[in-house]
């Protein structure tokens, strides 16, 4: 009897059918040694889920043979990257220990298998801020091994996410809104556009299902005439390469649902008016050593026939992003007055662009390859060297550092350095090494004399002002953004406060003496805790200087407990970090007089709780609720962008929440209002509300300018259908082209 007999036969027969689907699937090298080592893997998971089941019902194992496809078949994976993901389940969930992995497929595999196994040895009581955080930082500290971690990490999370509807609404928001955070921009970086986009459409399928109910609807409405449009613009282009003797592969692809949305609510204009939601890609098929020749000769045979939008004109050939995806971008106006976006690549670039890391890294040696994915994993590596930050700090700094969209600026000599978006001189000084940064002074930009903390953007040339006397100080943390900046400046503080240690080592002696007090390891450490600093180095360096003086020694060793002057710093270097503010607490608590409503959760029936500002829930907006110790739930709607920036954080701290059905419940929502300036445009406006629908305003504010007006206003609702009436009826009124919902009610009051 073998392990498979335990399965019912169409269980059994769906689980060899995901078997020879994954085989099939894997296009890399399969020698007799790799099938067989994979099998073994595979009759491996089979054994050890045999008793598990996932939510929906299903045999478990049926995901880590799921997971083994996308990363053999969507990303290209090979051997060992199969065997990871066939057991990648197995000493989380089961008996199996890491030395049982090691022994049976190499230090390699257990290696890989142990940054993708979550952490579960911290008990509640721990201090820990985020064990999401945690978790992630663990995975993303793998990468500085092995990048196949990461990438068995998305398509593990790619296939739970195609999963999701098992789970319920809580466990849904909380995983949507890690995907969007973390794993989506995480796939963008590594080239998986594919893998990115779909991330990204489910995430909004399960934070805003009605959105992307939506747009779905609207494109397989317009599918037929986006078709008729695409076919009368290619005719004449196809001619035209046939002529020129070029051989392109022509593909139309659709853009996802996700990104049409955010250029909805970016330009606040309806999905008829969003021309960008298709791509026409041509794929030139010619040697590599000409690649970037052809495709040019692509975009003259396309703009000799279609006037281009220069602004619109990106040319990722020249010089490749830092993920290694290389295209041309540009955007046309064709016959029928729609503007057609078009992208131009060789197949190589197309490869790369469609299976990210994995082909990147099979072209890696070719002639011409670019090094851009090497450099971007060299700066993950100096992010994941960094060990002196909490979880949620290293989270934040390596999602700002390493996701952020990048500027190119270059040194006297013209060499290229590759920064973040908003990174200042300073970072660019530290970037080139740290004594620049450290004496750094000022700079000259474009041959204009500069503050350090001055923004640089792409283009620019930079030559950094130096000065002897000059030593770093603790306020330049705000004028850095980069990791390498805050880790060189880090280092270069603690080495020039070293330089006063014997100093406030013979101070510190005093104190003590003068105290009575012996001058020990444990009494030192004792202080060192009171005042909250990280070591020697600080404490030696703040009495030299008198931050700590002698009546702060005297309080440390009067109480046995206590904050200390330098919890109030903002200091980088001390060791416990307060838990980062979670929401805005502007408007009035529960219980005011403006804010009525409720939010109960089954097992709490009393608790206070504060509406964020950030996104402003009404009744009737689907909300979830964040609790922390000792502090009123934070209510937010659920595609707010700062709660899914916290779901992804603290994961178990939301709570499922409703709103306790109240009469009389009122709350105060902001709109913007644009149309066609004419007299009695206000008139109109306030007769709808007041007059026809008897709610009250609160606040109303106008802006015209050459004929165009903009209104601002809070108007108080009793419910998500209430604001949407409002909306519908205004949408009606006379020369109103626009309204929207604003989610900050500043926005409207300002």
């Amino acid at each position: 009897m073998t392990v498979l007999d335990t399965y019912s036969p169409a269980e059994r027969s769906e689980i060899l059918r995901r078997y020879r689907n994954l085989i099939d699937v894997w296009h890399t090298r399969k020698d007799t040694t790799d099938r067989w080592m994979v099998r073994k893997a595979f009759r491996l998971a089979v054994e050890a889920h045999k008793d598990m089941r996932r939510r929906s019902g299903e045999p478990y194992v049926y995901h880590p043979l799921e997971v083994a496809t996308i990363a053999a078949g969507e990303i290209g994976l090979g051997r060992t990257s199969i065997i990871c993901a066939l057991l990648h389940d197995v000493v989380e969930d089961t008996e199996y220990k890491l030395t049982d992995i090691s022994a049976m497929f190499g230090e390699q595999i257990a290696r890989i298998i142990d940054g993708l196994t979550k952490i579960d040895s911290m008990v509640e009581d721990s201090d820990v801020q985020s064990l999401q955080a945690e978790n992630f930082r663990k995975v993303l500290l793998t990468l500085s091994y092995d990048v196949r971690v990461i990438l068995i990490k998305l398509a593990d999370r790619l296939h739970n996410m195609r999963t999701l509807d098992a789970m319920p609404p809580v466990k849904q928001w909380k995983i949507a809104s890690e995907t969007s955070y973390l794993f989506a921009p995480l796939a963008y970086r590594l080239g998986l556009y594919a893998i990115k986009s779909e991330l990204e459409d489910l995430a909004l399928k399960y934070t805003e299902p009605a959105v992307y109910e939506s747009v779905h609807n609207e494109l397989e409405e317009s599918r037929e005439i986006r078709n008729k449009l695409v076919d009368s613009f290619l005719a004449p282009v196809q001619d035209s390469l046939n002529q020129m003797g070029v051989t392109a592969h022509i593909v139309v692809a659709e853009k996802s649902a996700s990104s049409i949305w955010s250029r909805m609510r970016e330009k606040e204009i309806p999905f008829s008016d969003v021309y960008d939601t298709f791509v026409v890609r041509f794929i030139v098929d010619c040697p590599q050593e000409v690649e970037k020749i052809e495709c040019w000769r692509v975009y003259a045979a396309i703009t000799s026939i279609y006037k281009p939008n220069n602004e619109r004109l990106r040319d990722w050939i020249s010089l490749p992003k830092a993920n290694g995806y290389e295209s041309l971008h540009a955007t046309v106006m064709s016959k029928t007055g729609k503007w057609i976006e078009v992208q131009i690549r060789s197949k190589r670039m197309d490869e790369v662009a469609e299976k990210g890391y994995a082909a990147y890294w099979k072209y890696k040696d070719a002639p011409n390859s670019e090094s851009g994915l090497d450099e971007w994993l060299t700066k993950v590596r100096e992010v994941l060297s960094s060990e002196d930050a909490t979880a949620l700090e290293f989270l934040n700094n390596f999602k700002l550092n390493l996701f952020s969209d990048e500027i190119f600026v270059f040194t006297p000599k013209g060499d290229m350095i590759s920064l973040p978006k908003g990174a200042t001189a300073l970072d660019f000084a530290f970037s080139i090494h740290s004594s620049l940064g450290s004496k750094c002074i000022g700079a000259n930009v474009n041959h204009k004399l500069v503050q350090f903390n001055h923004p640089l953007k792409t283009g620019d040339q930079v030559e950094i002002i130096t000065s002897k006397v000059q030593y770093p100080k603790e306020e330049w943390f705000d004028f850095v953004i980069t990791a390498r900046a805050k880790s060189r400046l880090r280092e270069a503080i603690r080495e020039h406060r070293k330089t006063f240690k014997d100093q406030g080592r013979e101070k510190l002696d005093a104190y003590f003496k003068q105290i009575n007090i012996e001058s020990g390891k444990t009494n030192i450490t004792r202080l060192i805790d009171y005042e909250e600093l990280s070591g020697l180095v600080d404490l030696y360096y703040f009495v030299a200087i008198d931050r700590i003086t002698l009546q702060r020694v005297k309080a440390a060793f009067k109480e046995k407990s206590g904050s200390g002057f330098f919890k109030y710093l903002v200091n980088p270097f001390t060791r416990h970090k307060p838990i980062e503010e979670v929401a805005d607490q502007v408007l009035p608590k529960a219980g005011s007089s403006e804010i009525k409503a409720d939010i109960v959760r089954e097992d709490i029936l009393e608790l206070d709780y504060i509406v964020s500002t950030c996104c402003n829930p009404i009744h009737g907006d689907e909300v979830v609720a964040l609790v922390f110790q000792g502090e009123p739930m934070h209510i937010h709607r659920v595609n707010c962008p700062k709660a899914i920036n916290l779901m992804s954080q603290y994961g178990n701290n939301i709570i499922k929440a409703k709103w306790k059905q109240k009469e009389d419940i009122v709350f105060l929502a902001g709109l913007k209002i644009q149309g066609i300036d004419s007299t009695g445009f206000i008139h109109r406006i306030t007769e709808v509300i007041s007059v026809q629908l008897g709610l009250n305003i609160r606040n109303l504010q106008l802006e015209s300018s050459n004929g165009v007006v903009v209104a601002y206003l809070t108007v108080y609702v009793s419910n998500s259908k209430n604001l949407k009436d409002v909306i519908t009826k205004l949408q009606k009124v006379d020369g109103v082209r626009k309204v929207n919902r604003l989610d900050r009610l500043a926005d409207a009051e300002s």
